[in-house]
């Protein structure tokens, strides 16, 4: 039978104290580099397994995060999962990440699981009410910062785009090309995201009298239901289409892209021009590249972990705070045919 190797066995080999692998384990930012890289080789040559459920009754909580996302699919939150990820690596953390599904039965299964597991800190892309998520993670004690939705700093911290701006800047970047007629193609409005999008969309018609905006609603925010919500407005006598689509994902956009090219039943942008919202890696290789409302997923991932890992820091001194990134608008041939980023 193995005998299972204990901390003392690598403290042994790497020559330094038991408390010293233990700082390594719980503590790196205690250590020098050159020490902890000493301890993992270690670690790795004995095959070291630390005991987590022991440490937990001990300290109370991990070093891993949660993280619970609205959709998994949606390559916008792979990114900010990536930098989420990197982010808690380099502090001594790991992430666990998991996707609702905007489901917030399932959502809170997740919690609860997490709660279990003991974990440090919640990051939540919240799939309903914040307030009230946020409020019953603090009775479990968890300290919570919501990603990709914005709130009041009194509540949480909080980190993402300017939702309303970005749909104002889409907009404005259609009706500065002449188009006067928009259709807002969207997944479910009561995703807080997509609300806010389309208030921004609102604003930048408001100001120019002679446009107008239509909204159409799908079920999901994928390419499937934008390729629906396409052939719904292939339906419409021609006299009634819109000249432009301000969709408020890419892979909505994506999907009426192709229900609109394939058969070639509509010319992009010269009938219909298209934005789209996130800028995915794709956006820029659709069959016509896709302009877009970029929002970097990645920084926005790895401030979420900055922001958590401050608060767990600093505890009752901790002071709320609220990130927000400007919207960046990228041109793409799906708009005007060029590529430009302003």
């Amino acid at each position: 039978m193995k005998v299972r190797t204990s901390i003392q066995d690598v403290a042994r080999l790497a020559g330094v104290a038991v408390g010293t692998v233990s700082n390594v384990l719980n503590q790196p930012e205690k250590v020098r580099p050159q020490t902890i890289e000493k301890v993992n080789k270690a670690i790795i040559q004995l095959g070291f397994i630390r005991n987590d459920a022991a440490r937990l009754l001990k300290a109370g909580t991990s070093r891993s995060i949660g993280l619970v996302v609205l959709d998994s699919s949606n390559p916008f939150f792979g990114q900010l999962t990536r930098g989420a990820e990197d982010a808690a690596d380099e502090n001594g953390y790991a992430l666990i990440s998991s996707s609702s599904s905007n489901d917030e039965v399932r959502e809170k299964r997740y919690i609860n699981l997490f709660e279990e597991q003991r974990m440090a800190g919640v990051l939540v892309s919240p799939a309903g009410n914040a307030t009230g998520l946020v409020s019953e993670l603090k009775t479990k004690g968890f300290k919570t910062v919501l990603v990709d939705r914005m709130e009041d700093p009194e509540l949480c911290c909080s980190v993402g785009l300017d939702d309303v701006a970005g749909g104002r800047i889409a907009v404005e970047h259609l009706l500065g090309l002449g188009r006067k007629r928009i259709a807002f193609v969207s997944g479910p409005s009561k995703i807080r995201q997509v609300s806010d999008r389309l208030s921004g969309a609102r604003e930048a018609v408001a100001q120019s009298p002679s446009s107008v905006l239509e909204v159409f609603e799908g079920e999901a925010q994928t390419v499937l239901t934008g390729r629906n919500l396409g052939e719904q407005i292939l339906s419409l006598p021609k006299k009634d289409r819109p000249d432009a689509i301000f969709a408020a994902n890419d892979l909505l956009a994506v999907g009426v892209l192709q229900a609109f090219v394939f058969g070639n039943q509509v010319s992009v942008p010269e009938e219909i021009a298209i934005i789209g919202y996130d800028d995915i890696d794709f956006a820029s290789a659709a069959v016509v590249p896709l302009s877009s409302v970029r929002q970097n997923a990645n920084l926005i991932g790895s401030s979420a972990v900055e922001l958590l890992l401050d608060e767990i820091k600093e505890g009752e001194q901790h002071i709320h705070r609220q990130i927000s990134f400007k919207p960046e608008l990228v041109i793409r041939a799906s708009t005007t045919g060029n590529q430009i980023r302003t």
